[in-house]
């Protein structure tokens, strides 16, 4: 599962180019779901950065946003097939959060790459509802890294991984099965501030 991310982009150049380039709204730090948020997505041969907002609409058009589809399963489920098909995107973070139990309490953890640039990219689907452009993270079981603190983590991209995902359909089929890389991660403050970028 995945409910919140961080977009910080002073916390990484390669994430600060991106953002540059979006020409909307978009909410920076900690983000939610429902907020508008930057992608990459398919432009021709190339990836464009576009706002959309993160969750499609719940079943019949009400109750909560979903948010996360399941990467195992996304081809067989109707909400998301075509757009494993045809329609997949990028989220770039710069790490994302997690709840676990520690000492009796509920804490809050950021999972990141390990090193000093934190670019950390999400596979992800995107879909058109009522001409509005609405995008979902893919997860998956959790590697070593995670395991301890839940059994669900995002399936995480490599770099190099990123415009595969989004341009070759065959390369994106396998990647929906791939154990993703190591992260490390720290207890969060418990709060953090938001910001419109």
């Amino acid at each position: 599962m995945c409910g919140r991310y961080s977009l910080s982009p002073q916390e990484s150049r390669e994430i600060m180019d991106i953002l540059r380039q979006v020409q909307d709204k978009f909410k920076t730090g900690e983000v939610f779901p429902t907020d508008p948020v930057p992608v990459l997505m398919e432009a021709g041969a190339e990836l464009a950065p576009e706002v959309m907002v993160w969750g499609y609409p719940g079943v019949g058009g009400k109750g909560r946003a979903i948010i996360n589809a399941r990467s195992e399963t996304a081809l067989e489920r109707p909400m998301f097939r075509q757009s494993v098909l045809g329609r997949r995107c990028v989220f770039p973070t710069t790490g994302f959060y997690e709840w676990g139990h520690a000492g009796g309490q509920k804490r809050k953890y950021r999972f990141q790459l390990p090193g000093p640039d934190r670019a950390l990219y999400l596979a992800g689907l995107w879909n058109d509802y009522a001409g509005q452009r609405r995008c979902v993270i893919l997860t998956t079981a959790a590697n070593g890294s995670m395991a301890e603190i839940h059994d669900r983590m995002p399936l995480v991209l490599r770099r190099e991984q990123v415009e595969e995902w989004v341009h070759n359909p065959q390369a994106a089929g396998e990647l929906l099965h791939q154990i993703p890389p190591e992260l490390t991660h720290v207890e969060a403050e418990a709060s953090q501030q938001l910001s419109l970028f």
